[in-house]
């Protein structure tokens, strides 16, 4: 496959990331390499659907449609892969905006047979215009961004980041969705992992799969100021372990914590000894960074005590969904604009941040 049709789906929720959504669009249709179709998937909220069915209704390439199964992020994209016809399915924030040669990138990945994945790179774009001080790189996951401590370029990895990821359909068709009951829900905690999930379980049922990142697929990711805070960091932390006490119990402690032996052994004693170092000396937020990696720490192992000992009392529990293969979408040549016939409407039970 060297120049697959790509699908981009983003999930919405809120009327309060109006501006945010339209310029996730804008985005993707100012694309180097054209997406076959935006599918904007709105999670059980009415007037934001009416509305932005009204924005869209002559709009060529974007379609608005209602999550088709329970409320959270997961559903919503397995809505929007159902719905989708292209070869890959992108996927994108609707906090965030892609630079333009995003899906050009992911398009080279599958060049490769064997690729079943592309994730890219995710910037922090800070509300207050920039980082705070205090802030740890290596926590940028907190905040939905690629952290330090991932490697550069374009790399093979256990699992890409959902926010900026792809996945060609068949990695579907072999694994399943995304499974509900872990990642996002609306107002609930900010729980995640969901993607993580999905990439071990998809390398298990295909095991000659490859998972990259493109570190040249760039996305800006805002983060809003109540995200800036302690208390954000320390809540998301947390969220974090649980979660991944879910994906252990899912899949295996092996597998589930294969990435985070190293972050944990590696990549969080080097960034504290780095912020040692900047309070030495002497420049600013080096102590409060060397602080923050200790804290996220613990509290993220805190939430997979906790986790770990809900799970175990069968107090939580999450499944995947099949995923419907819709009608295929028509060939193209490179550099040729999408095709814009109407695609097949998603099924019920199909299965949001």
């Amino acid at each position: 496959m060297t120049d697959p049709g790509i699908s981009v789906v983003i999930c919405v929720y809120t009327e309060d990331r109006w501006e945010d959504i339209l310029a996730a669009v804008s985005s993707v249709r100012a694309q180097s390499y054209p997406a076959l179709e935006t599918l904007l998937v709105v999670d059980h909220n009415p007037a934001l659907h009416d509305r932005l069915a009204h924005e869209y209704k002559e709009s060529e390439g974007v379609r608005v449609l209602p999550n088709a199964g329970p409320r959270g992020l997961s559903s919503g994209r397995n809505t929007g892969i159902t719905a989708s016809r292209g070869e890959v399915i992108a996927f994108l924030d609707d906090d965030a905006v892609a630079e333009r040669d995003w899906l050009r990138h992911f398009a080279a990945g599958y060049a490769d047979p064997h690729v079943l994945a592309v994730g890219g790179r995710t910037v922090p774009s800070w509300a207050s215009g920039r980082r705070p001080a205090w802030f740890p790189e290596e926590f940028d996951w907190v905040v939905g961004c690629t952290y330090r401590g991932l490697p550069p370029g374009r790399v093979r990895v256990r699992n890409v980041l959902g926010g900026n990821a792809s996945f060609r359909r068949t990695a579907f068709e072999a694994a399943g969705g995304f499974a509900t009951g872990i990642g996002r829900d609306g107002d609930r905690r900010p729980l995640g992992c969901e993607e993580t999930e999905l990439c071990i379980r998809l390398t298990r049922a295909r095991p000659d799969a490859v998972l990259l990142i493109d570190d040249r697929a760039v996305i800006h990711h805002r983060v809003p100021r109540p995200r800036e805070r302690f208390a954000y960091f320390r809540t998301r932390t947390f969220a974090e372990g649980l979660s991944k006490a879910l994906v252990a119990r899912s899949v295996g402690v092996d597998k589930g914590l294969e990435s985070e032996r190293r972050y944990t052994t590696r990549v969080l004693p080097t960034g504290i000894a780095r912020g040692l170092r900047d309070a030495l000396l002497g420049r600013p937020g080096g102590a409060g960074r060397a602080g923050a990696i200790v804290a996220g720490l613990l509290s993220a192992a805190g939430g997979y005590a906790a986790g770990s000992l809900r799970a175990r009392r069968g107090g939580t529990t999450f499944s995947s969904a099949p995923i419907r293969t819709p009608l295929p979408a028509p060939d193209r040549t490179p550099g040729q604009a999408p095709d814009r016939t109407p695609a097949q409407a998603p099924i019920p039970g199909g299965a949001h941040e």
